[in-house]
């Protein structure tokens, strides 16, 4: 077994009615931090998920377990988005590029204050996700790397800080739109992202153009300093 494998997250064995009402949980307090904030009522994400509010509170005891739960879910898609690109893609430029796309799909950055503020970032099973998507996200650079397609002078920290912020909510605007603001442009910022993407995937391809400053960003670069 691999380090990668190894550290990936394993949750306590349920019943399958309540794993799957557990997921449906999970599943919907992702989407509805992602449409209004970390401080949506309980009880509507409950609601969402098709449960009673007993229910949920039978899984997560309040809301700083259930932003744990929800962040480890996230961490844990991501990295199983890397690993698939990694080794279902021939063309490792191909991979790096599906992974990219697949990461923003998630809405990783409208989750970062979530995550940043709420989660218990020093917790063992927070830093075993964390373990393994860089170790995934730095596999799929490496290949790309080495098959001399990636630029040599970026890292993980790099890539992601392009996802979060291309899916990160506009400043001023909120997770959901206002009725007075259903016309403006800026509500149909979402089709713009994977674009964006394309964009900024292609200024990572070699020939670099140009000499960046600094120094390549690590995942433990964007990490809070505390």
């Amino acid at each position: 077994m691999t380090a990668t494998s190894s550290a990936k997250v394993t949750q306590p064995r349920l019943r399958a009615d309540a794993l799957r009402n557990r997921e449906r949980i999970i599943a919907a307090a992702r989407q509805m931090f992602v449409e209004h904030g970390a401080d949506v009522p309980l009880d509507e994400i409950a609601r969402r998920a098709g449960v009673g509010n007993a229910t949920l509170y039978r899984h997560f005891a309040d809301r700083r377990e259930l932003v744990h739960h929800v962040t480890l879910s996230v961490m844990d898609r991501i990295a199983d988005q890397a690993e698939s690109a990694r080794t279902e893609e021939t063309d490792a430029f191909e991979a790096l590029r599906r992974f990219v796309h697949k990461a923003a799909d998630e809405r990783i950055g409208a989750l970062c204050p979530l995550i940043s503020h709420t989660a218990d970032k020093g917790h063992a099973d927070l830093l075993a996700a964390r373990y393994r998507l860089n170790s995934e996200i730095d596999a799929l650079m490496a290949a790309a790397r080495e098959s001399g397609q990636l630029r040599t002078d970026i890292g993980v920290g790099d890539l992601m800080v392009a996802v979060t912020q291309l899916t990160r909510p506009l400043p001023g605007l909120g997770q959901t739109p206002r009725s007075h603001e259903t016309g403006s442009v800026c509500m149909d910022f979402d089709r713009f992202v994977h674009r964006h993407l394309q964009l900024y995937l292609d200024g990572l391809a070699t020939p670099a153009r140009s000499e960046l400053p600094g120094t390549a960003a690590s995942l433990e670069d964007l990490r809070p300093k505390t």
